[in-house]
Order: structure tokens, then C-alpha cells, then sequence
């Protein structure tokens, strides 16, 4: 059995050489919460020991950032930072990798104005956009992982002793990344081969639409002409291998813009803005979003919708079997990057441009008029059950089942 620093240097390595996969002579940013400082030391050294050239590292603290939402004038939120956005345009087009530890409190806006967080993810959304446009193109490398803060620890095991929670927290993790095998890298190798064959056998029967049905939900989604199913593993453009987010149990593509009708209900949280929406349902209507409802976060629900006119349309469709490592753990983690590898789940905003045939030569006309949605955001939420069945339909409308019971039929 692995020490927990035998764990710890395993999640390292993961994130350097599985995730980022930093190239010799590469500049790592390095994006986290300061609470997160023990990882991101390690990780560190691991990159320059891969030979990374520099290793940019941004911290953060949530205790500044609610800070400001309390107390900084309302016209702040309205400034778009341009200098972060400027820098990191600059990095990117030079070959940098992008590494985000993700440890934030699924709570920590609670109660702040929602017209301060909507006009701040506004206003960050459109100086970010050309940097965001590559990392979504995969230009660039780019990942994300996860520390357990205490915050977010309390959130996740609300009964266990305080003392406990954040090495209950470790333990779920470890495990879900596979840091808690002798040979970690290997095992990933193996995961996402798996992971490909069943990208392999989907792109092979090309189907014209998806039908989902469950408690909630009766939704059909067109695909459009060319579309691709990926899984998080993909190739920069330099030829070099990343992988987007580590866990990862999913495979996915794009729908057509236009293409979504029928309603859907979400069956895990989504923390999205510092606050937490559950239990709402979506209408679709020819692609858009033309009523909802939430029992809990209807305002972020509806800051959400109204971010642009792409918000309330579908850029991803993912699969997720019920039967996959994290949901079996039964855990709730408060957090996408988790919760989106324990079931299946749909994407409001932005639709990946390499999840089209040649989208990443294209222009964002051309896009456009192929189906893909645009969007300043891209916000995913986990709507998949054990319950859940799911049709694959061809051309001549031939019915083919894809999931039953919420898992690969």
C-alpha cells in the first residue's frame, strides 16, 4: 500500500506527464489556490525535471476573492482584465502549457448580487476570448486536477469529523486518478485506449440524432454532418498529446446548434459562479433553451442562460456509464470536474471546434454554418441516472440502443 506522499508524488507526475505533458524547453502556468501550495511545489519540480524552461505560477485565495465581491464598487465587475488576458494570449501563441488546480468552495459566492458575478464573467468571458478560442481548438496543452481544501472537503463529507474530512477528500481522489496505483501512468495508458474503442465504435455507426429518455427527460439531439466522438485525450497543435482533465470517464462530440428538443432534467448539482443550482429542468426548442426551472439557483441559472445568445444552446453531449469508477463511489463532489465523470451530461454554451471534421482549420463563419455553437461560455451539467436509456438514430431512422439502465448497452 502507497504512502500518502507516494500518492502525492504519483498525482504530480500524473498532472506533468499524463496531463500537460510538459515538452523540454516548455513554460508550465500554473494556475491554483494558495491552500494548494503543497502540490503545486511538487508539481513544480516535476515539470523542470521533464525539462519545462519556466514555470509561471498564479495563485489565488478565495478569501480575497469574496472580498471583493462584498466590498469592490459594482463598476469593477465591469472592466475586463486585460492584461490576464493579454499575457496569457501571449504564452499560449508561444507554446505554454495551461495546468489549473481546482480546489474552490462550491459556496464561496453564496449570497453575493448576482448582476456583480454575471457582469464579472461577462466582461472576463470577452477579453478571454482569442485565448480561449485556442485552448478550445486545442492549440495549446492544457488540464486540470484537483486539491482538496477544507472548504470544499466540509462540502463533500458534511458528517464526518472536521479533522477528517480533507483525508477522506485525498482518499476519493487518489483513487479516482489512479495515484494510488504502483504505476499510475500505465494504468492511464490503459484507461484511455479503453476509452478510444468506444469513441472508435460511435464514430463508426455515425448517427444522425441521440433520443434520451428518463424520470424528467425525453430529449432528442441531431448531430451534426461530420461530427467527431472524442475522449479527453487529445494532441496539441505542436503533435504533442495532453489530456484534458484528469479524472476523465467520458466520450463526447458536439451537437448541431439548432438540433435539441424535448426537456431535460439534471440529476447532480451544478456549481457554477461560487453558487449551487439543483434540481432544474430545461426546455428545448429547435436547439434553444425556451423555459426553465430550478428549486434551488434559479437566478445563476438564469445569469447562466442570458450570458450570450450561444449560452442557451448545447456545445457538448458526453457519455457516462453509471457503472464508471466515480459514480460507484457515491459521491457527490460539488464540482463539474468530478461530477461530470459520474454521469451523463450535456453542455450549455461553446461547442469544441476538434469535435468536427477539419473544425479546427476552420474559420468561425464556417463553424457556424456547419452547426457548431459559439458561445463566451461553456458550462456542463450532469443529467445521466441509472434509469436513463439512450438511442443512437440513423439516417433512415433506424432506433439503435446506446445505453440502458444508464450504462453501455
Amino acid at each position: 500500500m502507497l504512502s500518502f506522499k507516494q500518492k502525492l508524488e504519483n498525482y504530480a507526475l500524473l498532472a506533468v506527464k499524463i496531463g500537460v505533458n510538459i515538452q523540454p524547453g516548455q513554460t508550465l502556468v500554473l494556475n491554483a489556490d494558495i491552500v494548494a501550495a503543497e502540490l503545486v511545489r511538487l508539481i513544480v519540480r516535476k515539470a523542470y525535471e521533464a525539462g519545462a524552461k519556466l514555470v509561471k505560477v498564479n495563485y489565488t485565495d478565495e478569501f480575497v476573492t469574496r472580498t471583493r465581491y462584498d466590498l469592490a464598487p459594482s463598476a469593477s465587475f465591469l472592466e475586463p482584465p486585460k492584461w490576464q488576458a493579454d499575457e496569457l494570449e501571449d504564452l499560449a501563441r508561444n507554446g505554454a502549457a495551461i495546468l489549473t488546480v481546482i480546489s474552490a468552495n462550491p459556496d464561496l459566492l453564496n449570497g453575493v448580487e448576482a448582476s456583480r458575478i454575471s457582469d464579472h464573467q461577462r466582461t472576463a468571458g470577452q477579453a478571454m476570448a482569442p485565448y480561449r478560442e485556442m485552448m478550445m481548438n486545442n492549440y495549446i496543452s492544457w488540464s486540470g486536477i484537483a486539491f482538496p481544501s477544507p472548504s470544499w472537503a466540509a462540502k463533500v463529507f458534511p458528517d464526518a469529523p472536521p479533522e477528517e474530512q480533507v483525508g477522506l477528500l485525498w482518499d476519493a481522489i487518489f483513487k479516482a486518478v489512479r495515484a494510488d496505483q504502483e504505476n499510475p501512468v500505465e494504468a492511464w495508458s490503459l484507461h484511455l485506449g479503453g476509452l478510444k474503442q468506444r469513441c472508435d465504435l460511435l464514430n463508426a455507426r455515425k448517427y444522425r440524432k441521440l433520443h434520451y429518455t428518463a424520470p424528467g427527460t425525453d430529449l432528442t439531439i441531431e448531430l451534426p454532418e461530420g461530427h467527431i466522438w472524442c475522449q479527453a485525450g487529445a494532441v496539441n497543435g505542436r503533435g504533442v498529446s495532453f489530456l484534458a482533465n484528469i479524472p476523465t470517464e467520458e466520450v463526447f462530440t458536439a451537437p448541431l446548434k439548432t438540433g435539441a428538443n424535448g426537456k431535460v432534467s439534471s440529476t447532480k448539482p451544478l456549481s457554477y459562479g461560487g453558487n449551487i443550482i439543483d434540481r432544474f429542468t430545461l426546455t428545448l426548442e429547435n436547439g434553444k433553451v425556451t423555459d426553465f426551472t430550478a428549486e434551488v439557483g434559479q437566478e445563476a441559472l438564469a445569469s447562466l442562460l442570458a450570458m450570450d445568445e450561444g449560452a442557451a444552446y448545447f456545445g457538448e453531449v458526453a457519455l457516462v456509464p453509471y457503472h464508471s469508477p466515480i459514480s460507484e463511489s457515491g459521491i457527490l463532489y460539488y464540482t463539474t470536474l468530478y461530477d461530470e465523470n459520474a454521469s451523463c451530461h450535456l453542455a450549455l454554451g461553446a461547442a469544441y471546434a476538434f469535435t468536427l471534421q477539419e473544425g479546427i482549420s476552420m474559420t468561425k463563419e464556417q463553424l457556424v454554418d456547419k452547426g457548431m455553437n459559439q458561445s463566451l461560455t461553456h458550462v456542463d451539467f450532469m443529467m445521466g441516472s441509472p434509469e436513463m436509456n439512450i438511442d443512437g438514430i440513423t439516417d433512415d431512422g433506424t432506433a439503435e440502443p446506446i445505453f440502458r439502465a444508464g450504462n453501455w448497452a
